[in-house]
């Protein structure tokens, strides 16, 4: 039976499920909050060398900034998790062994390399790691900060004063309407939630950037 951990194991003891989800707190300011669960999985071993073909290069330098070899894309850009279950390999090809499988639709994802259809990508806790570009998305998503001291207020204007529509908690996930450089209009996955949270709250969405 697998077994299961709270905290992070490494390559050698076996790939690993990363699973997130969230909980409705009561009373009249709705809190949510993120549980991290990370589940290890039976079989051997499947950790290779971490090192990437020496072919791998850098991101061309623009006038624009830096833009993928591959898709001529900005980089580093967030993305979002497509599929339901992802495995993050040590390198960029199926040769390479699987480090963590990740089962959360909707995580974002920072890409910070391609490597012809392969992406590198990091998590909101540095981990970094290689998959297939067809398990990633475009669509926008974020999370509150994982370094939020407190609950981070999803407010029903984009402004200070405006009325608090819920405390999100630190990791809670957010679908991106749009944001302007200052605030977000985010939806909350899985309730009738929306609003507005300051951007500098949130990872998954750079400082200062805009999304339309």
């Amino acid at each position: 039976m697998p077994r299961a951990r709270q905290e992070r194991a490494g390559p050698a003891s076996g790939p690993l499920a990363r699973h997130l989800g969230q909980a409705w707190g009561t009373g009249w300011k709705k809190t949510l909050a993120l549980c991290f669960l990370g589940i290890a999985l039976t079989g051997p071993s499947m950790a290779a060398s971490p090192q990437s073909p020496a072919s791998v290069q850098s991101p061309a330098r623009t006038d624009q900034g830096l833009k993928g070899r591959e898709s001529g894309l900005k980089v580093p850009r967030f993305v979002s998790l497509r599929s339901r279950e992802a495995r993050m390999r040590v390198g960029p090809s199926l040769d390479y062994g699987i480090a963590w499988i990740y089962r959360v639709p909707g995580l974002p994802l920072e890409i910070i390399e391609e490597y012809g259809n392969w992406r590198q990508v990091r998590d909101s806790d540095g981990v970094s790691g290689w998959m297939h570009r067809a398990l990633l998305s475009g669509k926008r998503t974020a999370m509150i900060g994982p370094w939020a001291a407190s609950n981070v207020s999803l407010r029903a204007e984009p402004r200070s004063s405006a009325r608090t529509l819920a405390s999100l908690a630190a990791r809670v996930r957010l679908a991106i309407n749009t944001c302007d450089g200052s605030w977000c209009d985010v939806e909350v996955p899985g309730h009738d939630l929306s609003g507005f949270v300051r951007q500098t709250a949130l990872w998954g969405v750079y400082p200062n950037e805009t999304i339309k």
